[in-house]
């Protein structure tokens, strides 16, 4: 039984790595169209401001917590988050799995190039999986329809969707009446690691949560971005509920 919490709003779901994975493959058996959001301190301040976003979030079929603030701020309210679960690290565990079980995949994004090298690598490590086919996330409006089509004429199992947050989650939630793939997730920059045209940051940042440092670090031009991490915690550490 599916089991979340709310942060500002914002289900999140109550799950480990190894929960997450089993949610995923049920998901997989289902007879219809199923997404999942992988949302993060920045997304769920988002939604905090955008209906769309967070109807989008509502009724997804999972909200995996990709986010350490998300954490700490489940510990200081008691909302039951048990551990984080970032969209790369249950990327890696859905391709081990598709790899031994023959399940096919699209890509959907990033910079012209990036899927494909992406596709390269994910097969060079995961020879039994089935890559249906990728494409580049750069389309104009009138494109759109087409692309549709194309992912629908060759139906993977899962379609993987790398248009950067929140438009990728707002672009499966527009389409998930036509698109004709068993699961769709966002994956933002997970392709861009997959390509090797970015790094992850180093384990021990990983282990102290401080992956958002270290980006900041290598990419000084987030700072605005990654503000709103202290002005979460501020709102956490002020506030008596969270939860709604």
């Amino acid at each position: 039984m599916r089991k979340t919490t709310k942060i500002y709003g914002s289900p999140i779901d109550i799950v480990t790595m190894e929960s997450a994975v089993e949610r995923f493959k049920q998901l997989l058996d289902r007879s219809s169209f199923s997404f999942v959001c992988t949302p993060n301190t920045e997304i769920v301040m988002m939604a905090k401001e955008d209906e769309e976003l967070t109807e989008v979030l509502k009724l997804s079929d999972m909200n995996i917590p990709d986010g350490i603030g998300l954490i700490i701020a489940s510990k200081i309210h008691r909302l039951g988050l048990v551990e984080r679960v970032t969209g790369i690290d249950l990327m890696g565990e859905i391709l081990k799995f598709c790899n031994y079980s023959r399940k096919s995949i699209y890509i959907f994004g990033g910079k012209p190039g990036v899927a494909k090298r992406a596709v390269h690598n994910i097969l060079e490590k995961y020879p039994g999986i089935e890559v249906k086919g990728y494409r580049n996330g750069y389309f104009k409006k009138d494109e759109e329809k087409n692309i549709i089509e194309n992912i629908n004429k060759l139906s993977p199992d899962i379609l993987f969707v790398a248009l950067g947050a929140p438009k990728q989650e707002k672009w499966i939630y527009k389409h998930r009446k036509e698109l004709k793939a068993k699961i769709a997730m966002g994956v933002g920059g997970c392709i861009d690691i997959w390509a090797g045209t970015a790094k992850r940051a180093p384990k021990i940042f990983r282990i102290l949560g401080l992956e958002w440092f270290y980006r900041l670090i290598k990419e000084p031009s987030r700072f605005k971005r990654m503000m709103v991490l202290p002005k979460f915690m501020i709102k956490v550490l002020t506030s008596k509920n969270i939860s709604n």
